[in-house]
C-alpha cells in the first residue's frame, strides 16, 4: 500500500513536470506554421513548358494530439493531488508530550498549523523580559509584582563652608576660600518593582514549547504514514473536458 508521505514526496515533481508539459503544449499550438501543411503540383500550359517538381509541407503538430498529451500529464497531477487530499481527510495522530496526550486525533492540516504557530510562540517566549539578575527579588502577594528588599540611602546637601587660608592683618584682609561639604539631611528608602519574569520561568516555558514542537512534528510524521487509497479523478475530469 502507498503511504501519504510517499505521495507528498512525489507531488512536487509531478507538479513541476505538469507545468513543463503544459507550457510546451502551449508553445506548440501558438505556432501556426507547425499546424499548417500544404501540397501542390505544377502543370505547364503546354508540353514544351517548364516542368517543376511538386511541393509539400507536412503538418507537424495536431491539436488533438496536444490535447491528449496535456490530458495524460495533468491526469497524473490530478490523481496524485486527489490522493493526497483524500488521505489528508483521514490522516490523524495524537500530540503526546512525556506520555500525556495534549491534543488527540489531530488531522494533518491542523498539525501543520500547530507547527507554524509554535515556531512563532517560541520566538515570542524567547524574548520575554526577565528580572535583573543583579537584584534579589521576591513576589509581593498584595500587588502580584516582583519586588526587591528595601534599600536605605542617605540624601545629602552641599553646604558652603569657609576655609581661612590667611588671617587678616593691619594691611591685608583675611584670605578665605569657600568650599562645599556634603551634609546628610535625610534618608531614601527604595523598593524596586517589576512585572518581568524570573529567568527560570522563561526557561521552563521555552522547554514546554520546544517539547510540544517536537511532539507536533512526530505526530505529523505518524499521520503522514497513513496508508492511502489511490484516487482516479483525472480520467473523469479530462474525459469530460477533452472527450
Amino acid at each position: 500500500m502507498t503511504k501519504l508521505n510517499q505521495i507528498i514526496a512525489v507531488e512536487k515533481g509531478v507538479k513541476s513536470k505538469s507545468l513543463q508539459d503544459i507550457n510546451a503544449a502551449h508553445a506548440k499550438v501558438q505556432k501556426p506554421a507547425l499546424l499548417a501543411g500544404i501540397s501542390r503540383t505544377y502543370q505547364p500550359k503546354d508540353e514544351e513548358g517548364e516542368q517543376l517538381p511538386p511541393e509539400s509541407t507536412r503538418v507537424q503538430v495536431q491539436a488533438e494530439d496536444v490535447l491528449r498529451e496535456v490530458s495524460a500529464s495533468l491526469t497524473r497531477l490530478f490523481d496524485v493531488t486527489a490522493t493526497k487530499d483524500w488521505a489528508n481527510c483521514l490522516a490523524r495522530a495524537d500530540v503526546t508530550v512525556d506520555g500525556r496526550t495534549v491534543v488527540a486525533d489531530v488531522p494533518v492540516s491542523h498539525l501543520l498549523f500547530l507547527e507554524k504557530q509554535l515556531a512563532e510562540l517560541h520566538g515570542f517566549v524567547k524574548k520575554l523580559p526577565t528580572l535583573d539578575a543583579a537584584e534579589s527579588w521576591s513576589l509581593d502577594p498584595s500587588t502580584d509584582w516582583w519586588k526587591t528588599d528595601a534599600v536605605r540611602t542617605i540624601r545629602t546637601k552641599k553646604v558652603p563652608r569657609n576655609h581661612v587660608k590667611a588671617e587678616a592683618t593691619e594691611k591685608h584682609p583675611a584670605q578665605v576660600e569657600v568650599y562645599y561639604e556634603d551634609v546628610p539631611i535625610g534618608y531614601w528608602t527604595t523598593v524596586k518593582f517589576s512585572g518581568a519574569l524570573p529567568a527560570r520561568r522563561v526557561n521552563e516555558l521555552l522547554e514546554r514549547v520546544e517539547k510540544l514542537q517536537q511532539a507536533a512534528k512526530f505526530a505529523r510524521e505518524e499521520a503522514n504514514g497513513t496508508e492511502v487509497t489511490d484516487q482516479r479523478v483525472g480520467d473523469a475530469v479530462f474525459g469530460y473536458l477533452f472527450g
